[in-house]
């Protein structure tokens, strides 16, 4: 189902800069938006934040990388047992396994909420979409939300008095960004012929997938993105008290929010076509937007 940003990022070599780590440069490269929006947090965590993030894009990626279901289930059961042992004390000799070690060391990540990350990526081998929202919303924050969670917890939720404003925000935020994150993906899905769409949706606006697999512009598909976008717009205002409830310093994940703004007024300046190229494309004004958020607030 929904993969993040790093089915939209470049897929042309980037130089390693030697100053990052593994982590962070696989960051950097594969989930940009995510990756700038953690050079926020304060420096002590950032590494942590990082190996959440690579840990997030090799189980999100299993779908692509596999030639059958059952070999993307052996590979989630092969993370699946490599937390296992690295909550043992014994982490498997991977770069992203060694840091997420590090890091779950360092800030008692929860191990329920790591194994629910891989878990909810079995869904990707599905070949049918989503049945209606509700289905995709609880996808959504059993992944973008889940790892929005940790990434909280590293810089302090758990057992805070903010941690329930913290869930709050990182569900809101996180089902925001993959509602946003799955329309602008949807060229990559459907030139796979997967879709991500709720079927219900489509159904009801007489969408079939042969039309989508085809790349077919229609109002018909526009209004389905539209009815998303709205939602993910909903779901971002509902995010603003709990998010403004956070430590400044704790709300460095949650920047992506702003991010995901930027891509529904692209969206929405493109008549909520999927097959747009601008709806897909980077924002080069990344930096500069989330610096102006985390100083002055909104977004």
């Amino acid at each position: 189902m929904y993969r993040p940003h790093h089915l939209l990022a470049d897929a042309r070599p980037v130089p390693t800069t030697p100053r990052l780590s593994y982590c962070a440069d696989l960051a950097r490269r594969r989930d940009p938006d995510r990756y700038a929006a953690a050079l926020f947090a304060p420096s002590a965590r950032r590494e942590a934040l990082f190996a959440l993030i690579a840990f997030n894009h090799e189980i999100a990626k299993t779908a692509e990388v596999v030639s059958e279901p059952l070999l993307g289930e052996i590979r989630l059961t092969w993370w699946q047992e490599a937390l296992g042992e690295l909550y043992d004390g014994r982490p498997r000799r991977h770069e992203v396994v060694e840091a997420l070690a590090g890091a779950v060391a360092a800030h008692a990540l929860p191990r329920a909420l790591l194994e629910r990350l891989v878990e909810a990526r079995s869904a990707d081998l599905d070949a049918e979409p989503p049945a209606d929202l509700d289905g995709l919303e609880r996808y959504c924050a059993e992944t973008s939300a889940t790892l929005l969670e940790l990434q909280l917890a590293v810089l302090g939720a758990e057992g805070a008095d903010w941690q329930e404003a913290a869930r709050r925000a990182a569900r809101q935020v996180g089902i925001a960004w993959a509602l946003i994150g799955l329309v602008r993906a949807l060229p990559f899905h459907a030139g796979r012929r997967r879709l991500l769409l709720p079927a219900d949706h489509l159904a009801a606006a007489g969408v079939t997938p042969r039309q989508v697999f085809a790349f077919e512009r229609s109002e018909a598909l526009s209004g389905v993105v539209m009815r998303l976008a709205k939602r993910a717009a909903e779901r971002l205002d509902e995010a603003r008290p709990a998010v403004a409830a956070l430590p400044k310093l704790a709300r460095a994940p949650l920047l992506v929010g702003a991010l995901a703004r930027r891509y529904l007024e692209r969206l929405e300046r493109a008549g909520y076509d999927p097959f747009d190229p601008a709806v897909a494309a980077d924002l080069p004004q990344r930096a500069w937007i989330l610096a102006w958020v985390f100083a002055f607030g909104g977004g």
